[in-house]
C-alpha cells in the first residue's frame, strides 16, 4: 500500500453499466493500487453476499469504504484513516448527485392491474404499499423506454425515477422500522418507571416507619406522617394497576451504548439520497428532456429552484436529526456516569452495612438515574436508525453498557 495523501478531487467516471463500482475501483486504485482495489472490492462482495453481477450503488461503496477505513486506521493510525475516509465519502457523496444508482427495469406490463387489498388492511400499511406500486410501475416504464429508440433520451430521467420510488419504498419501510422499535422501547420504559416506583414505595414504607416511630415523642411529625402515608398508598395504587400488565425483569436490560461518530461524512449521503431531492432531480432531468437544448427554459430553470429548494430541506432536515441525536448521546454519557457512580454508592453501603433508608435513597435514585439513561438511549438509538436508514446498508453497532 503506497502510502501517498489522499486526494479529495472528484473523479470523473463515465457512463457504464456500474458507475458506482467504477468510481470505487478507480479511487481505491490511486491508493492501494489496481490489483489490490479489485481484491477489496471482491471480497466485500463476497463477505456480504451479493451477487458478482449486481450493480453497487453508494450505500454499497459506503460498506466497502467502512472495510478500507479499518485498514488504513491498522496500517497508518487514525489521523490518517480519517481525512482518508471524510475526503473520499464528501467526494461519494458529490458524485451522488450526479449519477443515478443503475436500475434493472422490471418486466411486465407498464401499468400492471394492482391486485385487491384485504379488507382490514392497517391504514399505515396502505403508504407503503402504494410507494411498491410506484416503484414497480418505474421499473417497468424504464424497461419501456429503453426497449423504444425514439424514448433513449429519457432513459437518464426514468433511471432517478426509479431510484426515486426505491428510496420512497425505503422511506416508509424505516417508518414500518422504527414504529416496531419504539413500541419495545415504550414496554421497556413503562418497566423501568414501574420498577422506580417500587424503588419509591420501599423508601417510603421505610419512611412511614421512621415517622410513626418520631410521632410516639413529637407530635409535631403526624402532619409528615400522615403526607408520606398518602404518597406511599398512591404509589402502591400505581403499582397494582401497572405491575401485572409488564415483565419487571425488562426493567433489568442492560442500558444500550451507541457506538458510532456522529460527526462522520458518511451522513453527508442523506441529502444526495433523500427521496425528495432524488425525486427533484429526476423532474429536472425530465424538464431538460423535454426542453431540448433550451437549458434556460423557464421549466427547466423552475425545476433547477425546486431541486435546490428539496436539498436545503434535507440538509435541514439532517442537520436536526444529527443534533437531536448529538444531545441524546451527550446526554446519555451524563447520566450513565451518575448511574455507575450511585451503582458504587450502594455497593458501599450495603458492604459497610448502612442502614436500609440510607440504602434505600441510593436504589431509588439509581432506579431514576437507570430510566433517565434509557429513555435518552431509546432516543439516540431511534434518530441513529432513521440516519443510517438514509445513509447505509448495515446496521449501528450496539453494545450493552458495561
Amino acid at each position: 500500500m503506497r502510502p501517498a495523501a489522499p486526494r479529495p478531487e472528484r473523479t470523473v467516471i463515465q457512463a457504464s453499466s456500474d458507475p458506482y463500482r467504477d468510481w470505487l475501483r478507480a479511487r481505491l486504485s490511486a491508493e492501494l493500487g489496481v490489483n489490490e482495489a479489485e481484491q477489496i472490492i471482491q471480497g466485500a462482495v463476497q463477505r456480504r453476499g451479493w451477487t458478482a453481477l449486481r450493480a453497487l450503488g453508494p450505500r454499497d461503496v459506503v460498506a466497502v469504504l467502512q472495510d478500507v477505513y479499518a485498514r488504513l486506521r491498522d496500517d497508518y493510525g487514525d489521523a490518517r484513516a480519517d481525512r482518508w475516509l471524510e475526503g473520499t465519502t464528501l467526494d461519494l457523496a458529490r458524485f451522488a448527485e450526479t449519477v443515478p444508482v443503475p436500475a434493472q427495469p422490471t418486466e411486465g406490463p407498464i401499468a400492471p392491474a394492482p391486485s385487491p387489498i384485504r379488507w382490514g388492511r392497517r391504514a399505515h400499511d396502505l403508504p407503503l404499499l402504494l410507494a411498491r406500486s410506484h416503484a414497480e410501475i418505474a421499473g417497468r416504464s424504464l424497461a419501456g423506454i429503453r426497449a423504444n429508440p425514439d424514448l433513449r433520451a429519457l432513459e437518464r430521467a426514468a433511471e432517478w425515477d426509479v431510484q426515486a420510488t426505491q428510496a420512497e419504498v425505503r422511506r416508509w419501510e424505516t417508518e414500518e422500522m422504527l414504529s416496531r422499535l419504539r413500541a419495545g422501547h415504550a414496554r421497556i420504559e413503562v418497566a423501568d418507571q414501574v420498577a422506580a416506583a417500587a424503588a419509591q414505595a420501599q423508601l417510603l414504607d421505610l419512611n412511614v416507619r421512621e415517622l410513626e416511630d418520631a410521632v410516639r415523642t413529637s407530635p409535631a411529625a403526624a402532619p409528615r406522617l400522615a403526607h408520606t402515608r398518602l404518597m406511599a398508598a398512591q404509589t402502591h395504587a400505581f403499582l397494582d394497576a401497572f405491575t401485572p400488565l409488564i415483565d419487571l425483569a425488562d426493567a433489568d436490560t442492560p442500558l444500550t451504548m451507541l457506538d458510532v461518530d456522529l460527526a462522520h461524512a458518511r451522513f453527508s449521503l442523506g441529502v444526495p439520497l433523500h427521496p425528495n431531492v432524488l425525486r427533484a432531480r429526476q423532474a429536472l432531468n425530465y424538464a431538460q428532456w423535454h426542453a431540448g437544448d433550451a437549458d434556460g427554459s423557464p421549466a427547466v430553470l423552475q425545476a433547477h429552484h425546486a431541486l435546490h429548494l428539496a436539498q436545503e430541506e434535507a440538509r435541514a432536515q439532517l442537520d436536526t436529526t444529527l443534533q437531536a441525536a448529538r444531545a441524546h448521546q451527550a446526554a446519555l454519557r451524563d447520566l450513565k456516569t451518575q448511574v455507575e457512580t450511585l451503582e458504587r454508592h450502594a455497593a458501599q453501603l450495603q458492604g459497610l452495612g448502612g442502614d436500609p433508608l440510607s440504602l434505600a435513597r441510593v436504589r431509588l435514585d439509581w432506579r431514576q438515574a437507570r430510566t433517565a439513561a434509557r429513555v435518552q438511549a431509546h432516543r439516540l438509538e431511534e434518530a441513529l436508525k432513521l440516519l443510517d436508514a438514509l445513509v447505509s446498508e448495515g446496521e449501528t453497532v450496539s453494545t450493552p453498557a458495561p
